[in-house]
Order: C-alpha cells, then sequence, then structure tokens
C-alpha cells in the first residue's frame, strides 16, 4: 500500500518556526516530484511548495517565497518544508502530495492524511 506520512505540525507564534516532514513508504516515489499542499478552514485546499524528482527544480506559491523553504532527501525518501516567519495565515492542515509526473505538481497522484500548523498571532 502506498502512504505518504507527514511529521512536524504544531503551535508557534507568529515568527516562528516549524519543519515538516513527509516520508513515502515506497522507493517508487524517487522518481515523482513531491510537494505540499494546504487547507485553512472554510476554504479550498491550494498549492504551496513542489520539488522535482531529482530536487533541483523548486516551485513556491507567491505567499510563501522567502518563508518557506521545500527540500528532498532522496536516499531517505522523504520531503521536507521549512517554514520561517510564520503568520496566522499560515494556518491550516498541510498535506504532502506526490506526482508521477517527475518536474512538477500538475495534479497530484497520492496524498498524506494531512498535519495541523497552527499560528498564534
Amino acid at each position: 500500500q502506498v502512504q505518504l506520512v507527514e511529521s512536524g505540525g504544531g503551535l508557534v507564534q507568529a515568527g516562528g518556526s516549524l519543519r515538516l516532514s513527509c516520508a513515502a513508504s515506497r522507493r517508487t516515489f524517487s522518481s515523482y516530484a513531491m510537494g505540499w499542499f494546504r487547507q485553512a478552514p472554510g476554504k479550498e485546499r491550494r498549492f504551496v511548495a513542489a520539488v522535482s524528482w531529482n530536487g533541483r527544480t523548486t516551485y513556491y506559491a507567491d505567499s510563501v517565497k522567502g518563508r518557506l523553504t521545500i527540500s528532498r532527501d532522496i536516499a531517505k525518501n522523504t520531503v521536507s518544508l521549512q517554514m520561517n516567519n510564520l503568520k496566522a495565515e499560515d494556518t491550516a492542515v498541510y498535506y504532502c502530495a506526490a506526482d508521477r509526473n517527475q518536474m512538477k505538481i500538475v495534479g497530484p497522484d497520492y496524498w498524506g492524511q494531512g498535519t495541523q500548523v497552527t499560528v498564534s498571532s
């Protein structure tokens, strides 16, 4: 069974930092683009960041550029999201995603269960 398991969410004050991690259960994901989406209460799920299969190309939503950094460890089959200078509007459930497209997230084929990030102002 294919699984993406997120960890690292929690409660943090505005201006603080968190690091999210996503572990993939299959080596197959080493050839997938990986990324993060988030969904705030009452809102649609939205793209946050993505990284190509080899870790060399990254993509970010304009709202997080300069504050969030996505990376992947190919050997460990994990993808991480370092979140700095967090704002109240970053509060959401964050979902890890995997796409068979090697270079970018076009339409995720797999989703994690989500991890809550709450930023207090």
